[in-house]
């Protein structure tokens, strides 16, 4: 069977299941232990399976009972199983007693791993199609430190047994994806769906870690996982490491603000600010309970039909270093940014915008591919507990355009002035009018041709890292003296 990797231009041939155990089994100095709670031992079964398994596994558990589980791995604080915390002590303990119980003396050439995966299948009522944690930590030369790649994944399926082979399939991707493809991170990514569709598994967070991938940025792989069509919308933090969005909106009032943010400039941070100030004080939301996420489309990341990698990473560094949390999603529409954050939230959200954004909402060409058309978009847009904060545009006379005075198409004058009534669009009035002329396109030519004036239309500290790290294009003036 051939398949055309996304990304390769050649065509590659995908080893099967049993051949990927196979050659992990017969290599006589892989060697470790397989904890799997939650599933069965799937993956496990996989490597049984191909043969000359018992080089490779030197233990194969399933800690089900919950005491159980707890008097291996302790008792997790907040009394969840299926986590990250739950599967990193996984981890910590299988490789310790591996280091504990098998002699380097007698065991000189063996790479150890542990692979550990906690998951939690589809219920009996199938509404929660269930999800999981799965890692590994291995070696790739004896006596070495240990690398780790961890992951989260979203069931799609609608069967605990097919949610169950699924996963056994990932896991033996994985496995052998880490010793033989640890050189190449993006081409492992993609291989985790070596004989899965992506229908069935959906991968929303992946973190690389250890001296093999010590140039891996996780906010690129990050970006990947949304590229290759892997999931719908990564979330990352300010130290730069993937997060869960689960664990970061889960019934939280979520603030989004949708830009290209190339570079961050100091309307974008006005308005975060101005808007976030009306947010807190609506009825319902709790300052303490508040999430701000800034957005970044995957079609603002494109540049002559590719996505510009190098682009992405000088914008995450700057929103980064602004303590900002970064949502990058493939939601062209709103409406669909809107029910993501559903999915984890039914409290009230906010998004801020500018004009030209709000103006485009109320295009129909948008939502040609829906079978309502635009009034099912405004439903799932507006249904929900939202609110638009509009920022202000300066026209070329002087003028202001806001809520009262911006212009849609003839044809959707009154849906406007019925979402306007109703105080689903609200003007942000305590706005900065000096900076109103920034652009950010303009920003980012003046410092490609290494014009002055920028530093002054940015946040504080912003032009300074652009500087120091030679984002954007910027260079770096040289100063030649002669010997």
């Amino acid at each position: 069977m051939e398949i055309t990797l996304k990304g390769d231009k050649e065509f590659e041939d995908i080893p099967s299941l049993k051949t990927k155990a196979l050659r992990i089994n017969l290599n006589e100095n892989i060697y470790g232990t397989f904890a799997e709670i939650g599933a069965g031992q799937e993956t496990v079964r996989q490597f049984f399976r191909a043969g000359g398994g018992s080089g490779t596994i030197a233990k194969a558990m399933s800690a089900y009972d919950k005491d159980f589980s707890d008097s291996i791995y302790g008792i997790e604080s907040d009394g969840r199983y299926v986590t990250e915390a739950r599967l990193r002590k996984m981890l910590d303990h299988e490789i310790n007693l591996i280091e504990e119980r098998l002699s380097r003396d007698k065991h000189p050439n063996k790479m150890f791993f542990s692979y550990a995966n906690t998951v939690a299948t589809i219920d009996f009522a199938k509404q929660y199609k269930g999800h999981g944690w799965v890692g590994i930590r291995y070696q790739i030369e004896q006596d070495k430190p240990y690398n780790e790649i961890i992951l989260h994944l979203r069931f799609k399926e609608n069967d605990a047994r097919l949610q169950q082979e699924t996963l056994g399939i990932l896991g033996t991707n994985l496995i052998y994806g880490a010793y033989y493809k640890y050189n190449e991170p993006k081409k492992l990514l993609r291989y985790l769906y070596d004989h899965l569709d992506k229908d069935q598994i959906e991968i929303d967070t992946i973190n690389f870690a250890g001296p093999v991938f010590e140039n891996v940025d996780n906010r690129l792989m990050s970006l990947q996982l949304v590229k290759n069509g892997m999931t719908d919308a990564v979330m990352f933090a300010p130290d730069g490491n993937n997060v869960l969005p689960a664990k970061i909106l889960y019934k939280k009032n979520i603030l989004a603000l949708r830009g290209s943010f190339r570079p961050v400039t100091k309307v974008n941070i006005d308005m975060f600010e101005k808007s976030y100030e009306m947010f807190v004080k609506e009825n319902k939301v709790d300052p303490n309970n508040t999430q701000v996420v800034f957005e970044i489309t995957l079609s603002n990341l494109r540049a002559e039909g590719e996505i510009d990698e190098q682009d992405f990473m000088d914008r995450a560094k700057l929103l980064c270093s602004l303590g900002h949390t970064v949502l990058i999603s493939n939601f062209q529409e709103y409406y669909k940014l809107v029910e993501y954050f559903s999915q984890y939230s039914k409290n009230r959200m906010g998004l801020a915008m500018g004009v030209n954004n709000l103006v485009d909402i109320f295009d129909e060409k948008y939502y040609r591919h829906l079978s309502g058309g635009i009034l099912e978009a405004f439903g799932k847009l507006f249904f929900k507990d939202l609110r638009v904060y509009l920022y202000p545009m300066v026209n070329e006379d002087g003028t202001l355009t806001d809520s009262e005075t911006l212009k849609v198409h003839p044809r959707m004058k009154e849906l406007y002035k019925f979402f306007k009534y109703n105080g689903k669009v609200v003007d942000i009035t305590d706005f900065d009018p000096s900076i109103l002329t920034i652009f950010s396109r303009s920003v980012l030519k003046a410092i490609a041709s290494g014009d002055e004036g920028w530093e002054s239309m940015l946040p504080p500290g912003v032009a300074k890292i652009i500087k120091e790290k030679s984002l954007f294009g910027y260079e770096a003036e040289e100063v030649f003296r002669e010997e």
